[in-house]
C-alpha cells in the first residue's frame, strides 16, 4: 500500500487557502500584550507577494535560501514562499555561531537570506558573506541595506496560480548542529514531509479544531513535521511562544490540544507545581475521591495543558517517576524517537499501549532491526535523499539494504516496541577495565527531584561519578541557608542509587556505583569537555532531533558536582 498521500506540502497549504480563507490560523505575538493574527487567506496572501519577490531575482531553479529566525508567523511564510519560488529553503539554527552560520551559507550557496527574531543578531550577522542580500523579517533588528518585509510585500503583486513541486524533488536542506564533527546537510524531499505529516495528522486524528503552541525550533526536523508540515496538513491553528518569561502565558494563550516538550521542560512544569504545593501534599490530595480530579484539573489548567488530547516527549528518556506523575494527573506522555535523517518518521508511543522505558512502535511503513553490535538499524520511506555533496558520507550511514545507522543502541520487544539502550560510542571504560553505560545511571538520578540535568562520566575512573545541574528552586536555596539541606537530600538520593537493584541483574556493580565527589582538576576538564553543549538543551538536540520524538541526547550541563579526588583513585 501506497504512503503517498493525495497532496504534498505545498498543494495543502493551498486547500485550505480555497476551502477557508477566513479561518483563523497562526497568532503571533507582537511584544507588550500586542497579537497579529493570519487567516488563511492572509498567510497566503503574503507568502504569494514573497515568492512573486523571490522569482522576481532570477536565482537558477531550485536555488538554496536561507532563513534564520526563532519561531514566528513569517518563518512559516517564508518556508512556503520559497517553494512556492521554486527553491531549496535552508534552516540556520537561531543560536548558532558566526562560524557556523558562514559555513552553512558557503557549503549550500545559498542565494538569499531571511533575518528574522534572534536573541543574539550580532552573532549571527558576523557569520553573513558579504554582499548576500538580506531581507529583515518582522520582529528582527534590521540593518542598512537590509530589504525590509513591508517593503518586499509592497512592491511585489501576489504569484497566480498553484505552483507543483514534484514528490523527489529536493525541499529542504537541513544541517546537523555538527557536535559529531562538520555540519551535514540533510537532503529531505518532499516526499518525505508529506509522507511524516499524512502520517501523524490521520494517526492522532488531527484536524482544524486542534491548537499547538511552537516554541521549540522550526530549523529542527520535529518541529518543523509536528508543527510546521501537520499544520499545513491538518489544518490546525498555531500559537508561538513570545519568550521564556512569558511562556506560561503563551502556553495559557493558546490551551494546546497537542503539545510536545523535552523531558527538562517537563520536570521543570513539575518543579513549578511542587513550588506551588508541597509535592507530599499534592500526592496526598490526589488520593482523595472526587477532590482529587478537582486538582487534577486544577494543576493542569495551570499548566495550560487542560485541554491537552496528546502530550509528546522526546531527546532523551523521560525518568519513569515522572512519567506516572503526569499519569496520575491524567496526561500521558507519548514517548518517540527519530533523526533529521528520516525526519523524525521513525518511532512512536501509541496511546493506550506505552510501556515505560520504551519509544514505542514503528510508524506506518517504518522497518527496524538490530544489527549484531545491538545498533539500531531503521529503514524510514521519510529518510533523507543523502547528505549534500558528500556521496562517501552518505554511503556510511547506510547499510547496504538501505537502512539508516542511528549510532544508537536499542533492544525490541516482543510487541515491536523500542527501546534505546545508549549510544554505540557513549559506553566508556573505567580504570579497572569495566564497561559503563552512562544512560541508565543518568535516568536514576534525575527522579529526584533538586535534580535538573545530570551527566554521568569516568573514562579512566575506577568508578563512574555525575555532574548535577540543580533546579532553579534548589540552586537558589543552596546558595542561601538551604545548602546543607540540598546536599544531604543529594546524598541520600545518590546511595539509594547505588543501593538500587537493576531488573534481572541484581546489586549495581562497584564499576557502576558512583563517587560522593569532591571538586577536583578532573571537573575543570569536564567543564571543557562540555563546554560546547552549555548553549541549552535545544541546542545539544540538533541532530538528534526530537524534540519529543529524537534520539536520546546527553543533556548539556552546568557542573555542579566534580569526580573524587586524587586520593579516592585506585
Amino acid at each position: 500500500m501506497s504512503l503517498m498521500p493525495d497532496r504534498l506540502i505545498l498543494a495543502d497549504a493551498f486547500h485550505w487557502e480555497k476551502t477557508a480563507p477566513d479561518r483563523l490560523y497562526m497568532t503571533q505575538p507582537m511584544g507588550g500584550g500586542r497579537l497579529e493574527t493570519f487567516t488563511w487567506a492572509q498567510t497566503l496572501q503574503q507568502v504569494r507577494r514573497i515568492a512573486a519577490f523571490l522569482q522576481a531575482q532570477n536565482f537558477p531553479p531550485k536555488s538554496k535560501i536561507a532563513l534564520c529566525s526563532k519561531n514566528t508567523a513569517w518563518w512559516m511564510i517564508t518556508d512556503l514562499a520559497i517553494w512556492m519560488a521554486g527553491h531549496v529553503s535552508v534552516p540556520l539554527y537561531p543560536n548558532t555561531t558566526r562560524d557556523a552560520v558562514e559555513y552553512v551559507l558557503e557549503h549550500s550557496e545559498s542565494k538569499l537570506v531571511f533575518f528574522g527574531k534572534l536573541d543574539d543578531p550580532a552573532e549571527i550577522r558576523a557569520g553573513l558573506l558579504e554582499g548576500l542580500p538580506i531581507v529583515a523579517m518582522p520582529l528582527s533588528e534590521s540593518a542598512a541595506g537590509d530589504l525590509k518585509w513591508d517593503e518586499v510585500l509592497a512592491q511585489n503583486e501576489p504569484m497566480a496560480g498553484e505552483p507543483t513541486r514534484d514528490a523527489d524533488e529536493l525541499a529542504t536542506l537541513v544541517y546537523t548542529s555538527g557536535s559529531t564533527g562538520r555540519s551535514k546537510g540533510a537532503m529531505l524531499s518532499f516526499k518525505a514531509l508529506a509522507i511524516a505529516a499524512n502520517a501523524l495528522v490521520s494517526e492522532l486524528n488531527l484536524g482544524p479544531s486542534d491548537r499547538m503552541l511552537s516554541y521549540l525550533p522550526l530549523s529542527h526536523v520535529f518541529e518543523r513535521w509536528v508543527v510546521e508540515t501537520c499544520s499545513f496538513r491538518g489544518g490546525f491553528q498555531l500559537f508561538f511562544a513570545e519568550s521564556l518569561d512569558t511562556f506560561v502565558q503563551d502556553l495559557q494563550r493558546a490551551r494546546p490540544t497537542m503539545f510536545v516538550s523535552v523531558p527538562r521542560l517537563w520536570l521543570k512544569f513539575q518543579l513549578g507545581v511542587f513550588a506551588k504545593m508541597p509535592q507530599k501534599k499534592l500526592e496526598t490530595l490526589l488520593k482523595i475521591p472526587i477532590l482529587n480530579n478537582i486538582v487534577r484539573k486544577k494543576v493542569l489548567a495551570g499548566l495550560g495543558l487542560d485541554a491537552c488530547r496528546f502530550a509528546g516527549s522526546g531527546s532523551a528518556p523521560v525518568p519513569p517517576e515522572l512519567l506516572q506523575w503526569y499519569r496520575d494527573l491524567g496526561l500521558e506522555l507519548l514517548e518517540g524517537y527519530g533523526m533529521t535523517e528520516n525526519f523524525c518518521y521513525s518511532h512512536m508511543s501509541k496511546p493506550g499501549r506505552v510501556r515505560v522505558g520504551y519509544v514505542g512502535n514503528a510508524h506506518e511503513g517504518v522497518e527496524t532491526r538490530i544489527s549484531e553490535q545491538g545498533e539500531i538499524l531503521v529503514k524510514s520511506p521519510a529518510s533523507m535523499m543523502g547528505y549534500y555533496k558528500e556521496p562517501e558520507m552518505t554511503a556510511e550511514a547506510f547499510t547496504e539494504d538501505g537502512f539508516l545507522k542511528t549510532g544508537d543502541r536499542g533492544e525490541l520487544d516482543n510487541q515491536g516496541r523500542l527501546k534505546i539502550t545508549g549510544r554505540v560510542k557513549e559506553i566508556f571504560k573505567t580504570s579497572k577495565g569495566k564497561y559503563v553505560s552512562p544512560a541508565p545511571i543518568e535516568n536514576k538520578l534525575l527522579t529526584q527531584s533538586d535534580t535538573e540535568l545530570v551527566c554521568v562520566g569516568g573514562s579512566g575512573y575506577p568508578q563512574p561519578y555525575a555532574l548535577v545541574m540543580l533546579s532553579e528552586d534548589s540552586r537558589k536555596r543552596a546558595d542561601g541557608s538551604g545548602r546543607k539541606e540540598v546536599e544531604a537530600a543529594l546524598r541520600e538520593h545518590l546511595e539509594q542509587v547505588n543501593r538500587l537493584r537493576d531488573r534481572g541483574r541484581g546489586r549495581l556493580g562497584d564499576r557502576e556505583r558512583l563517587f560522593d565527589p569532591d571538586p577536583q582538576a578532573q571537573a575543570r576538564q569536564d567543564r571543557r569537555r562540555l563546554q560546547g553543549q552549555r548553549r541549552g538543551l535545544v541546542r545539544r538536540e540538533e541532530d538528534r532531533d526530537l524534540a519529543g520524538l529524537k534520539r536520546p541526547a546527553r543533556p548539556p550541563i552546568r557542573p555542579s558536582y566534580a569526580p573524587a579526588s586524587p586520593s579516592q583513585r585506585s
